[in-house]
């Protein structure tokens, strides 16, 4: 290990004097603050039919070195993939080759020269001019290649993107993402918004809110847990479709699902309803998938999953189906208790109401065999404290959650618009926080002063951009998804890095 550690130590000086001979020698990398370069590597592939013997110019980062006689090749990568650089000494001279040939894998360079192909048919650069960038003081890690330290990919997300093309392909197709649900809401007249992240009250969702102070108003301040009801204070004032894309923050743990700040969409529309949402929901994931994928048909880790067919079902149809358990015939708080342990299913004390237990028992039974694209709706108003009752059946909401691949994708309601009814499922769940649940909502009494003004019936959506990409990118954790993941902290130091 000793051995190791000094051999480890010597290169990183190694690189270290270079640095400092080409400082000494007035070609200080450090101080160059621009490159011209006129064609990224899949420009000069994609048209190499026009550009074979023109002269170029490229960046990249030096991936690869061969050769080193009076001939050598490198591959630089750059945005858009990797092309080879040819070089040669009676070329580019000798003092410039000799320079050349101490660049090290992991440098920065520039390259200017013909576009032509060698005898192997790689098309390549014959290098004429070759300007060093970016000295690189760390060598790149070889286990990368690997890919079997994933915490460490995690935490420097820096490194996993130069050795893992896939990896940034990930986030070149998130980007497709976000801007094709954007595009598509715009198309049909939704208007973006910007809404609070620092928030007096914690809302809009059951979460536990991470807490912070203002110094100057010398009062306990939440990040946002959900967007809602700002959003709904907007429909409030007239705005009629509008969407708000952004970062929400839950202080609850970490999984392959749930990282504590995540991005959501909440979409909300004025004279709508959960069944208008429904499909507005499914047109989108449908319209997202056919323009970033051309296909309607994907691969999730090893299944196909069809987004050109969604189920809908109701919850207590569902538990039906998968539990074999009727609710329609358990009328009672005892009987859905019963119901739960013949199941096995243990309950809390405070949440034992027939409602709490429906859910329960669904989350419990059903949602794992929700594989294809299935809404779940008419969910119990005990764990819907944002949605509005169904005229026929009170104890239920218009409520839906969108699930693919046994995951919560979406989530949405004929949002309730009753001040006296939003007052009570406020108290109820003032109540619960008393008891000890965190995650229980405030009283807001300004969103409930909002709706006693008045707000026209409303159809709201959610849907978590991260577990959408996940799907799309056939991702399997979270953390592949978000560039920078949240992390436990660590002592580092540059050898980690090997």
């Amino acid at each position: 290990m000793e051995n190791n550690e000094v051999k480890l130590s010597e290169l990183l000086q190694i690189r270290r004097d270079k640095l400092a001979e080409l400082q000494a020698n007035n070609m200080d990398p450090f101080k160059i603050t621009k490159y011209n370069r006129t064609h990224t590597s899949k420009q000069i592939k994609d048209l190499y039919a026009q550009l074979e013997g023109t002269h170029v110019s490229v960046a990249g980062r030096i991936m690869s070195k061969r050769g080193m006689g009076k001939v050598g090749f490198c591959h630089i990568a750059d945005v858009d993939g990797q092309i080879q650089l040819f070089v040669k000494k009676d070329v580019l001279g000798e003092d410039a080759y000799a320079l050349f040939k101490k660049y090290d894998i992991g440098d920065i360079v520039g390259a200017e020269g013909e576009v032509f192909t060698t005898q192997m048919g790689e098309i390549s650069i014959k290098v004429e001019k070759l300007t060093l960038l970016s000295k690189s003081l760390l060598p790149l890690p070889e286990k990368f290649h690997g890919l079997t330290d994933t915490d460490l990919r995690y935490r420097q997300r820096y490194v996993d993107l130069i050795m893992n093309e896939n990896v940034k392909n990930t986030f070149i197709l998130r980007s497709k993402i976000i801007r094709s649900i954007r595009s598509y809401l715009d198309n049909l007249g939704f208007l973006e918004v910007d809404t609070p992240m620092l928030n007096t009250i914690p809302g809009g969702a059951s979460a536990r809110p991470f807490i912070t102070h203002h110094n100057t108003l010398n009062i306990e301040m939440y990040l946002r847990i959900a967007t809602e009801l700002h959003l709904k204070r907007l429909i409030v004032g007239g705005f009629e479709k509008v969407y708000e894309m952004g970062r929400i923050f839950r202080n609850e743990g970490m999984d392959i699902r749930h990282n504590p700040e995540f991005t959501t969409i909440e979409i909300y529309q004025a004279y709508a309803d959960y069944h208008d949402i429904m499909d507005l929901t499914e047109n989108l994931i449908r319209h997202v998938a056919q323009e970033v994928l051309g296909s309607l048909k994907i691969n999730y880790q090893g299944v196909e999953i069809d987004l050109s067919r969604f189920e809908r079902i109701t919850m207590i149809d569902a538990i039906k189906k998968y539990a074999g358990i009727d609710f329609n015939e358990i009328k009672t708080d005892e009987e859905a208790q019963s119901a739960a342990k013949s199941l096995n299913i243990e309950f809390d004390k405070a949440k034992s109401s027939r409602g709490d237990i429906i859910n329960l028992i669904f989350e419990e039974k059903v949602e794992g065999q929700l594989v294809q694209p299935t809404f779940i709706t008419d969910y119990p108003v005990e764990v819907s404290p944002l949605a509005k009752r169904k005229p026929d059946a009170p104890e239920l909401t218009e409520r839906f959650e969108l699930f693919i691949t046994s995951r919560e994708i979406g989530n949405a309601f004929s949002e309730l618009n009753d001040p006296i009814d939003q007052r009570a499922r406020f108290k109820r769940q003032v109540e619960m926080r008393n008891a000890g649940d965190e995650e229980a909502n405030m009283m807001d009494e300004d969103f409930l002063t909002a709706l006693e003004y008045g707000m026209p019936p409303t159809g709201g959506l959610g849907i978590g951009i991260d577990r959408l990409v996940m799907l799309l990118t056939d991702s399997y954790s979270i953390r592949d998804v978000l560039l920078f993941p949240t992390m436990k902290p660590i002592q580092t130091n540059p050898e980690d890095l090997k």
